[in-house]
């Protein structure tokens, strides 16, 4: 059954306007200092004057040694100019921008100090910044859209690309830091994880799960929205990716009900995950958070796999059908509930297809028993 949540109604819209908590970066960030000493860092869907990711590099450009920091804004933010204008006395010249009032720009930053004597990194110290000639602020001749030339050609220049980009366009986003392969940290929805492509990320370990949740935004309007489905996507290898799940339950075949059409059982919590079995398995795809590639293999989401058995609308009738053999192993009158349920995977009960179990993926042990 598919999910619809306030994001996909939001992607509906297009309405991408949710801004990163500076304590959420901060949660998160805390994990990944030894991936930043000497590193470019391109925020590339980041207007400075509203972006807490600019702020928390810029704040903490020294701590993390940093060699630079970039950021990019797109021309239609509805909040570029509304805190701060450094642009006062500058010039543009921009192809034909959507608002003539708003120009897309850069920032790059190679040095950063205290310069308000305050202690902390502040509008004004960002002020500041850009006026040290060893720092740049500049307008982009396009629009800022991270598919523009001009902002791929930054993203080379980058080492680890740190966002949260808009979620319409989250999956060709990360296709272009995987096609130009660079590190990144970045925030998503976690129903991204049912997108055919992004799974088959998770599967060739080209992306997994960070460590916490973003469950707070700002919004353009100057309210806040919560969520509890958005979660930290990077391909920069974690210490937890490669923690061990502790199994306590073993496996027997009253606890652990097998599915009519697949060949696996079906495990509602992670937690109940046999110690002892090493065939397929479907689980919460929840799991995603514990995957640790050296001791499981993602086989696939369990409701798009090829099933043995599948599900046939024949007349007045619902035939499921074993594909090796051709023969009609169970049937149903036609409703359409039952016809909507389609190659879903179905628990045996009691040689009846029954429930289907919600979001599960497949699964299988590495290790074999010796």
């Amino acid at each position: 059954m598919a999910r619809v949540d306030a994001f996909n109604k939001g992607r509906e819209r297009e309405d991408d306007e949710f801004y990163t908590r500076l304590e959420d970066i901060e949660n998160e960030l805390r994990h990944y200092k030894e991936y930043f000493k000497n590193k470019t860092v391109f925020c590339n869907c980041d207007d400075p004057y509203e972006s807490n990711f600019f702020k928390y590099f810029a704040m903490n450009f020294q701590h993390l040694g940093l060699k630079k920091l970039i950021a990019t804004c797109y021309v239609t933010s509805p909040v570029m100019y509304t805190q701060l204008s450094l642009f006062d006395d500058m010039e543009f010249s921009v192809e034909a921008p959507p608002n003539p009032n708003k120009k897309p720009y850069k920032v790059e930053i190679t040095e950063v100090e205290d310069l308000t004597g305050n202690g902390a990194i502040d509008l004004e110290d960002i002020k500041l910044l850009l006026k040290n000639k060893k720092n740049v602020c500049s307008v982009l001749k396009g629009d800022g859209d991270f598919r523009s030339d001009e902002c791929k050609d930054l993203l080379k220049e980058a080492d680890i690309v740190v966002t949260n980009p808009p979620f319409s366009l989250w999956t060709p986003f990360v296709a272009l830091l995987l096609e130009y392969q660079k590190d990144f940290l970045v925030i998503g929805r976690e129903t991204n994880t049912t997108i055919k492509a992004v799974f088959e990320w998770f599967q060739s370990n080209k992306i997994w799960y960070g460590y916490t949740h973003a469950k707070e935004f700002y919004r353009p309007d100057g309210t806040t929205k919560k969520f509890g489905n958005v979660a930290w996507f990077t391909n920069l290898d974690v210490k937890k990716r490669h923690d061990p799940l502790i199994m306590y339950k073993s496996y027997s075949p009253d606890a652990y009900p097998r599915y009519f059409n697949y060949d696996g059982i079906d495990v509602d919590d992670i937690s109940s995950i046999p110690q002892d079995y090493y065939g397929y398995m479907g689980v919460p795809s929840s799991y995603l958070f514990q995957y640790n590639p050296d001791q499981f293999e993602l086989i696939g989401i369990g409701n798009r796999l090829p099933k043995p058995i599948i599900h046939k609308t024949v007349g007045d009738e619902i035939h499921f059908i074993d594909t090796r053999t051709n023969e009609v192993v169970y049937k149903f009158p036609y409703t359409v509930p039952e016809r909507k349920r389609g190659n879903s995977l179905r628990i045996n009960e009691n040689g009846v297809p029954g429930d289907i179990p919600f979001g599960r993926i497949i699964i299988r042990r590495k290790e074999q028993p010796t």
